[in-house]
């Protein structure tokens, strides 16, 4: 290397999606991409090449990527590029590095370290083609230090780096590999954990095929502390000069590939205020295939995993990282991946109450609209869902569907109220149906069908709507039929039905005739009853006497006095001797003139009340005073006329009396 010359470094890296692919980046493209890279000039993009210096002298150029990377969790990674060095002379310098370091160039860097920055702190590869101990060209060695590099002077660059297991040199390569020339060479460097020393690296460096360098590397000085690092290429020009250039760059760091790199949670607290979490259950989350990897979790910025990730459990936001490590270690461990766990914010509901008026077909339940329970303040992000039981609320079973018409009696409910975040508290509600409230004065009332009454619902009400159109208390005339009252009570109202009936006329049973006294047995209506021979005069006994032959008119009221029933009786003729003689003066006794009347029947019975004839219309009623065609003794006999007049009632009439029969043998 020849000293007081810059050097640029340059490295193209095209960046694949990290969600979906593995960190592999890469020079490619004509002309060549350099999007998410820095270049410091002269370094330019040419065609499908990276000039990293022009074929000038005392230049130095340098490319790298913009984003560290750690490998700190990496078991191996892998570098592949073409470089060349040629010149339109034979003085020929400086070099092409390769190089991972914490503090890579930001600016030309003049000087014999092949465009490394001062005090590099890294791993460095270095193709040099210019001896400094000797101060001449034509050489073609490869140096590694993994360490800090001064730097500063022509004799502490990497070609002087000399510490025991962070460096080596190869042998002038110049005879079979000359760096030197319009051919371009092809370079793999690829490093993976050394499983005897885990902090170092066994490198292994390949041109064109041929094994350069295979060794372990332990990291010396401020190397050992690196947590990230920048890659990159460099190059410089002092005063040997070649252009130097680089193409087909691969640089592979293939991380586990991540779904997603930061989640956040928030787990609802338990009464003790402690979140509980199954952190295993994000590993879906992160990873396609979970099942392929190992998971490691830490509080973020302790060094000690979580002994139970399964049970987690927190009481403030806490900061999970997570590292994902391949166990094949084909891919380098993932510690990008982190979890945000926070702590919902709980819901507090309350017992609530709900009044609803009475269902009037079925006065023991009410309709509830139950998302008008006041359980929760207002509140943003609630959900409420409603349950006939605590155990149906507690596991989400068997809502309510339409809580905004829910039918019930006396009871009670429970209502699920949830937040965004999924954390709930469930409140009771009690319902209750008002019952309805009627008048205790209004009842049915019985009047005389001609008659007109009162009706009253009593006071204590805020409303009345009678179903004649009345809105007052009491409504007056009414007749017979049925009415109705909307009772206001509140907001419920009650219908309550009175019926106001006709009395039950009375009903003449039946009439019994005993010679001149009659006697009327009424039934129906309500008793007491009142009788009357002319509807003038009233009296309370139901036996008149002395009552003229012939047609006479009865009437017959009860206690309601409404206008009384009549009954037309005939009293018939009185027979109280017949002589038999045949001398055709009261030979006998004929009633045939009632032979009109329904079920007429004429008995004759003796002194010991057997009787001895009966006369139907086949004797024409008619009783001459003989029993089987001889004449009966002289003697008292009785008799007992029984019909049923022709009205609506069939009435019964029984007219019994006496007869002396004189019959002269």
């Amino acid at each position: 290397m020849e000293k007081k010359l810059p050097f640029l470094f340059f490295i193209l890296l095209f960046c694949l999606p990290k969600q979906l692919f593995s960190q592999t980046y890469q020079l490619a493209g004509n002309p060549v991409n350099t999007t998410g890279w820095t270049m410091v000039g002269p370094t330019v993009v040419s065609g499908d090449f990276v000039q990293l210096t022009p074929d000038v002298n005392d230049n130095s150029g340098s490319i790298r990527l913009n984003e560290p990377i750690n490998l700190k969790y990496c078991d191996k990674w892998r570098i592949e590029f073409d470089f060349r060095m040629d010149s339109s002379q034979t003085y020929n310098g400086d070099g092409i590095a390769f190089w991972y370091l914490a503090n890579p160039p930001v600016a030309s860097v003049l000087g014999s370290g092949i465009g490394v920055s001062q005090n590099a702190i890294g791993f460095i590869v270095g193709f040099d083609t210019y001896n400094n101990a000797t101060g001449s060209t034509g050489m073609s060695k490869v140096h590694v230090a993994y360490g800090q590099v001064q730097n500063t002077t022509d004799t502490n660059n990497v070609e002087f780096f000399n510490i025991p297991g962070s460096s080596f040199h190869s042998p002038d390569l110049n005879s079979t590999l000359p760096f030197q020339g319009s051919a371009y060479k092809h370079v793999e460097v690829t490093a993976e954990v050394d499983p005897a020393a885990p902090a170092n690296w066994i490198v292994k460096i390949t041109i064109n095929g041929t094994v350069i360098c295979n060794q372990s590397f332990a990291p010396s000085g401020a190397a050992a502390a690196m947590t990230v690092g920048y890659f990159g290429f460099s190059a410089s020009t002092g005063g040997a000069r070649s252009r130097h250039s680089i193409k087909n760059v691969k640089v592979f760091v293939d991380k586990i590939p991540l779904l997603e790199s930061a989640i956040t949670k928030s787990i609802c607290p338990d009464l003790a205020g402690m979140s509980t979490v199954d952190l295993t259950t994000f590993n879906s989350q992160l990873t396609a295939t979970p099942s392929n990897y190992n998971f490691t979790y830490y509080i973020t910025g302790s060094g000690t995993p979580i002994a139970n990730p399964t049970n987690f459990q927190y009481n403030s936001d806490t900061n999970i990282s997570v590292v994902i490590k391949d166990p094949s270690s084909v891919l380098c461990d993932n510690n990008d991946a982190t979890i945000t766990l926070k702590v919902a914010p709980t819901v507090t509901a309350t017992d609530a109450s709900l009044r609803t008026c009475f269902i009037e077909t079925k006065p023991s339940t009410g309709l509830f609209n139950l998302t008008t329970a006041p359980v929760i303040g207002t509140s943003t992000g609630i959900t409420k869902t409603y349950f006939p039981s605590l155990t149906d609320a507690q596991n989400g079973t068997n809502p309510i569907a339409n809580p905004n018409n829910y039918i019930a009696p006396n009871g009670v409910v429970y209502i699920k109220v949830t937040n965004s975040f999924g954390c709930y508290d469930i409140a009771k509600v009690t319902l209750e149906v008002i019952p309805p409230v009627f008048s205790k004065i209004l009842e049915d009332k019985i009047i005389c069908i001609e008659d007109k009454t009162t009706l009253d619902a009593g006071p204590g009400f805020t409303g009345y709507e009678w179903s004649t159109g009345a809105t007052t208390q009491t409504i007056n005339d009414v007749g017979v039929g049925t009415y109705w009252v909307k009772l206001k009570s509140g907001e419920c109202v009650a219908t309550q039905t009175v019926k106001v009936y006709a009395s039950e006329q009375p009903v003449i049973s039946s009439i019994d005739i005993s010679s001149t006294t009659v006697t009327v047995y009424a039934v129906g209506g309500t008793a007491p009853y009142q009788y009357s021979l002319d509807g003038i005069n009233w009296q309370d006994s139901n036996e008149f006497k002395n009552v003229a032959r012939g047609d006479t008119k009865i009437y017959v009221k009860d206690a309601y006095d409404c206008e009384p029933i009549d009954f037309t009786i005939v009293v018939p003729n009185l027979i109280n001797v017949i002589t038999p003689n045949g001398d055709g003066i009261n030979d006998g006794i004929d009633y045939s003139a009632l032979a009109g009347k329904q079920n007429l029947v004429f008995n004759v019975f003796d002194r010991y009340g057997a009787q001895i004839h009966r006369a139907d219309k086949s004797t024409k009623y008619r009783w001459d005073g003989t029993v089987g065609g001889r004449k009966v003794p002289t003697g008292s006999y009785w008799y007992s006329v029984s019909w049923n007049e022709n009205d609506k009632k069939n009435t019964p009439i029984k007219y019994s009396g006496w007869v002396l029969v004189k019959n002269r043998d």
